[in-house]
């Protein structure tokens, strides 16, 4: 007699994640360049932030003011997009899944700027809970002076 016994595949833990979208009344390369040179970002994202802008480049910064987080930037599209995938920290609680924020920037209709930050694969379980929150908020309030900065400079320029 064959006897077969069928393995049913292990369930990963379901992840989470998050949007934030900003309209900027400022034009793509402005928010570009605010993305991507290291003294402007060091400004908006977090002070020791670092950024090697380009395909295979390395971004690290605190965005939620207590974790230093480093990332591989794996698509780089000037003026469009750039995706980072985070690297394995001890600072962080283990995971199974790839920790991912994608920035996607895009005209908009009237003018200005939409800019997207999607971010993905923040494993689900309780451990997860505080660094989860404490990335979705700290982007949002990376975001928010991100728009104060490039916006006020524009305003000052112009008057």
């Amino acid at each position: 007699m064959v006897r077969i016994e069928a393995q049913l595949p292990v369930m990963k833990e379901k992840t989470r994640g998050y949007a934030h979208r900003i309209d900027l009344a400022v034009d793509v390369p402005t928010v570009w360049r605010a993305l991507t040179d290291p003294a402007q970002l060091s400004t908006w994202c977090s002070p020791r932030a670092e950024i090697r802008p380009r395909a295979g480049g390395l971004f690290r910064a605190c965005v939620d003011r207590v974790t230093e987080l480093e990332a591989h930037i794996d698509v780089y599209e000037p003026g469009r997009r750039m995706r980072l995938i985070y690297l394995p920290s001890s600072a962080l609680p283990p995971a199974d899944s790839a920790l991912i924020d994608d920035f996607i920037l895009e005209p908009g209709r009237t003018g200005g700027t939409i800019l997207r930050l999607l971010g993905s694969g923040v494993p689900g379980g309780p451990e997860w809970d505080a660094q989860y929150l404490r990335l979705r908020t700290g982007w949002q309030a990376a975001m928010t002076r991100l728009k104060a900065l490039i916006e006020g400079f524009a305003r000052r320029e112009g008057a």
